[in-house]
């Protein structure tokens, strides 16, 4: 079961940065989907300590559908859009799932990556509630914004408390890696740095594919009228988009840090701020969405939406 997952997540990393190398257009697309495909591969076990990330990485599997590959991205933008209780750490995490070690380190690197699934359980019950708290209100027809607003406000404290509670699990983990290794880790952090902006920075009420509300309404067979009210809803006084300067900030000098030789987390003061932009700012997102669409949906969708809303909080890296 957990080989099944960690291919599928791999898949879903590639696939999610493809379509996010192929929107920027021009000259640049070849080059994010070459690099996708070697991010979302793991490095090969017998790799040199000495060889290069890019090396070391297997090819992309030529016999993965289309299909396939769409469905995988669109579950991983999915849990992006979903889950922003561990910041960084979390990424790091999932980014472990793909990266394949030599047989002789799997079993140490599974327990380094099951100690730093523990250390974030605060943050994960707390966004765990989070998302119980809409689902709840989805299902009712109306979200209690006092709850909800009671929930947010401890994801923030438990995620400020995450990158304290996880250094001595990322100084193991940095030690057990080989330098190729730990620059495959990297760019795979990168890698869901970038699927989590995109899935949470697009233009508020978009109905553009793979925005949010396109996936709503493949999920809940929105009506054209309801999606035009939808849209036009989540577009009226939307938020500024985010500025991510924190999270830029931090993801540059983790990677930086990670692939020396020495490494302490305990140095990296920029994760609290980043943490706390991807609680705060990817939270506060849902939320919103979730307010204004409730509304505007029948109760056999809101049922279903709850449906999958709860079924969202048995996510890998979610559960408890």
């Amino acid at each position: 079961m957990r080989q099944m997952r960690n291919a599928i997540w791999g898949v879903a990393l590639g696939a999610a940065l493809v379509a996010a190398g192929c929107d920027k257009g021009g000259e640049s697309a070849p080059v994010a989907t070459a690099t996708a495909a070697v991010s979302a591969a793991p490095p090969a076990p017998a790799a040199s300590a000495s060889a290069p990330a890019s090396a070391s990485a297997a090819p992309a599997t030529p016999d993965t559908s289309i299909a396939d590959a769409e469905n995988a991205a669109k579950m991983l933008r999915g849990h992006h859009r979903h889950h922003h209780h561990g910041g960084v750490a979390m990424f790091i995490h999932m980014a472990i799932d793909s990266l394949g070690v030599a047989p002789e380190k799997k079993a140490q690197i599974e327990k380094i990556q099951a100690d730093l699934h523990a250390k974030m359980a605060p943050s994960r019950e707390a966004g765990h509630n989070v998302l119980q708290v809409i689902a709840d209100g989805v299902a009712a027809g109306t979200i209690d914004n006092a709850k909800l607003d009671a929930a947010l406000a401890k994801q923030a404290a438990a995620s400020a408390a995450v990158h304290a509670a996880t250094t001595d699990a990322l100084n193991q983990l940095h030690e057990a890696l080989s330098p190729a290794e730990r620059a495959a880790l990297v760019d795979k952090v990168r890698a869901h740095v970038e699927v989590w902006k995109k899935a949470n920075q697009e233009e508020h009420g978009s109905k553009e594919k793979g925005s949010h509300l396109a996936k709503l309404t493949e999920d809940l067979s929105l009506t054209p009228d309801q999606v035009e009210k939808i849209s036009a809803a989540l577009k009226k006084d939307a938020p500024p988009k985010p500025d991510p300067a924190a999270l830029d900030a931090h993801i540059t000098a983790f990677e930086t840090a990670f692939v020396a030789e020495k490494f302490d987390a305990k140095t990296l003061t920029t994760a609290n701020a980043a943490n706390s932009y991807v609680s705060k700012n990817g939270s506060a997102r849902m939320a919103r969405f979730y307010r204004i669409i409730t509304p505007l949906l029948t109760p056999e969708q809101r049922t279903k939406l709850a449906e999958h809303l709860k079924e969202r909080l048995a996510d890998p890296h979610a559960t408890k």
